[in-house]
């Protein structure tokens, strides 16, 4: 279904709007129904620019996920980006049997060609596990690989305990990476750390790069961060190190960046230098057979890209 450009971004500020008090029922069906996958070499129905998915009150602010694409509608980066004020007025305390406040972020319907799905923000008010290095506030940012409606079947417990755990092959795991024993979580799967990392190897906590996995398969890139990091509003940018192979095509980025933007009073977590992956499994190479497969044309009625700002901007404006 194509709509018009206002039409489409009247609709997007008021899901944005409506979001950010909650009203999200529709979120899991809508991320498990994004298209499939598409090939490098696929034309892009999409305008470069920057456009914006799910926004959702954290703290006093608002958070929301985004993606930006480039020359002929690829992708380049995607991430997250919180206004200042959604560091203030987090929730100290955890409800028993909640490991973190959760915030679900859709990506937009423009990211579908990169190997992410959805976004979870994880705010964790006491850190958590293992005591002594990441037992301090700060949020745990999942860009997932799989849908919503994957993660709701994850316990960690019985028999799936063991999927949590299933070796991924070598060649698809990322290098210099390890499973860390005992890491599964509900809804996530296992944690994977570098050895090499600064806070395990007696350093202060203040920003980590993680990896998960799930039944085998790597399920999601997890930027940490401090609050007290963010705080100081510094900027920092890092190579993410790689696997040898990926078991499922799209675009994959090289390196995260944490920024402030001072004029904008925005944080921003982001995944960037966006690179297309060939999959090398039986399922992704099945997918990009069917997406390079002839199909009639069908008429586009795109204009401009959604400003970024535009989602943060309409959830601001409704709290009013």
């Amino acid at each position: 279904m194509h709509a018009s450009t206002a039409v489409r971004r009247g609709l997007s500020a008021l899901a944005a709007a409506a979001t950010v008090f909650g009203a999200s029922a529709a979120t899991l069906t809508a991320v498990a129904a994004r298209p499939a996958l598409a090939c490098d070499t696929c034309d892009s129905a999409f305008e470069p620019g920057t456009y914006t998915g799910e926004a959702k009150r954290v703290g006093n602010g608002v958070a929301y996920s985004w993606v930006t694409l480039g020359e002929n509608g690829k992708p380049v980066s995607i991430g997250v980006t919180l206004t200042e004020t959604a560091l203030q007025g987090l929730p100290e305390t955890l409800p028993d049997g909640i490991p973190s406040h959760g915030y679900m972020l859709m990506l937009p319907k423009e990211a579908a060609k990169t190997a992410f799905d959805h976004v979870g923000v994880d705010w964790n008010p006491k850190g958590h596990d293992p005591l002594g290095i990441y037992d301090r506030p700060h949020f745990d940012l999942h860009f997932y690989q799989i849908s919503a409606a994957e993660r709701m079947k994850i316990t960690a417990v019985g028999d799936d305990a063991a999927k949590c755990e299933k070796p991924v092959p070598a060649s698809f795991a990322p290098q210099g990476y390890v499973m860390a024993p005992k890491t599964a979580v509900p809804m996530m799967g296992s944690h994977w750390v570098d050895p090499k990392s600064p806070e395990l190897n007696g350093q202060p906590f203040t920003k980590t790069f993680l990896y998960g996995s799930y039944d085998g398969k790597m399920a999601f890139y997890e930027p940490m961060i401090t609050n007290e990091y963010l705080a100081k509003k510094e900027s920092h940018s890092e190579e993410i190190k790689q696997p040898a192979s990926y078991q499922k095509s799209g675009f994959y980025p090289t390196r995260y960046t944490i920024r402030f933007d001072a004029a904008r009073r925005e944080y921003t977590v982001a995944l960037e230098g966006m690179t297309w992956r060939e999959g090398t499994d039986a399922e992704a190479k099945a997918a990009v057979a069917a997406a390079r497969k002839p199909r009639a044309a069908t008429p586009l009625a795109f204009g401009k890209p959604l400003p970024r700002r535009r989602a943060a901007a309409a959830a601001v404006a409704v709290r009013r």
